[in-house]
């Protein structure tokens, strides 16, 4: 077996997910805050846009990047809405985000090579880098700091072996938001030291309070040079199962990818390909309906989880995750969860996973009725502590 797989770990939010569906299969009423999937349905002119290709005929292999119409609609999409100037051939459509991200890795890193990873993150960034030959290199933000890094800790990480830096913004876990002017001086250490920075911007249109999504890319032309956007429908468009994703940056950076993609899994399926053009033009009024829900929800769970004597929350501004920490009742977070989901039959993901052991993550992808229900059964776990 491949030697590097040793130090792998499978995905912890995939294996509690499994478990809460496992539950309610057997009949048990379970509270499932641990997947990061929007509970709504996928618009139906996306469906419809999908079906109609798939009655068209539209069954055959794409181009590597993708086909033409959908990667010409994302560089319409980033020009737009996020001030990024890409031409299509600049952009490649992959199988979802974290496929995206993988060849990113692949196409980056030589054996060896560190890319910079603010912590917490989310699980799969450094697994991914050490599945590319490369080393995880972790930076802390505290909870003094909003969760968030500074600058001086990104440059302090930063060796002659760093070839890029991982920028989360919505982030999952935490849901903390980088605003301009802290997005423009970490940038501008990567462009100081010639690192890329890794955009994962897949929960831009989820902000909430008034907070403003920048992406990093659009802060000067010197940044843009050195930004690598990742993005995908899976959470604005609730796209999750349909698995698209898709990458904008440097012309050798998107030639290398789909080297990558084309000796491993080519890109999304391609009647979904015209769906997602689909949902790129039509389903405007669908997001913004969803991430109104999101809004409401996020202050009843906030409000429900800080009331929870022990516990303690920084208020997320983006992205529809809380990361609370638990530390106050003397158990690790994968302790904590194991014996919340027995006991309780509430799923939440440990923050271990997510490189901070005295947190958990609690989705608030889901119904009203389960935040409320779910978060009155974690209050009575930890009362019973």
């Amino acid at each position: 077996m491949n030697k590097t797989l040793r130090a792998i770990q499978p995905s912890a939010t995939l294996a509690i997910a499994s478990r809460a569906r496992k539950l309610a299969v057997e009949g048990q009423n379970v509270c499932n805050f641990a997947a990061g999937e929007p509970d709504f349905d996928t618009p139906e002119l996306a469906k419809e846009g999908a079906i109609a290709a798939l009655r068209a005929g539209e069954t055959k292999y794409t181009p590597i990047a993708g086909i033409t119409a959908l990667c010409s609609e994302i560089a319409t999409k980033l020009k737009r809405d996020n001030g990024l100037e890409y031409s299509p051939s600049q952009v490649i459509v992959s199988c979802g985000a974290k496929h995206s991200l993988a060849n990113v890795f692949f196409a980056l890193c030589n054996p060896g090579d560190e890319v910079v990873i603010p912590a917490p993150f989310w699980l799969s960034y450094p697994e991914m880098v050490r599945i590319a030959g490369g080393v995880p290199v972790f930076v802390t933000g505290t909870e003094a700091h909003g969760l968030k890094i500074t600058p001086a800790q990104l440059e302090a990480a930063i060796t002659p072996r760093t070839v890029a830096f991982i920028l989360n913004s919505p982030s999952n876990p935490t849901g903390i938001v980088y605003n301009e002017g802290e997005l423009r001086a970490l940038a501008e250490v990567c462009v100081k030291h010639g690192v890329y920075i890794v955009a994962d911007e897949i929960y831009e249109r989820m902000v909430y309070d008034g907070t403003q999504h920048v992406s990093v890319g659009s802060l000067s032309p010197e940044i843009f040079q050195r930004t690598i956007t990742v993005n995908g429908l899976s959470k604005a468009y609730s796209m999750t199962g349909w698995r698209v994703g898709y990458t904008a940056g440097p012309s050798d950076v998107i030639n290398a990818m789909c080297t990558v993609q084309s000796h491993t899994a080519s890109p999304s399926t391609t009647f979904v390909q015209h769906g997602a053009v689909t949902a790129l033009k039509t389903c405007e009024s669908a997001v913004v309906e969803m991430v109104e829900a999101f809004a409401r929800r996020r202050e009843r769970m906030f409000e429900m989880l800080t009331a929870i004597k022990g516990v303690t929350c920084i208020k997320p501004m983006g992205a529809f995750y809380m990361f609370p920490n638990i530390s106050a009742f003397g158990l690790d977070s994968k302790t904590f969860c194991e014996r919340l989901i027995d006991s309780q039959h509430v799923a939440a993901v440990p923050g271990v996973s997510f490189g901070a052991d005295a947190n958990i993550r609690m989705s608030y992808a889901c119904s009203m009725k389960e935040i409320e229900e779910g978060v009155t059964r974690l209050k009575a776990f930890t009362e019973s502590l």
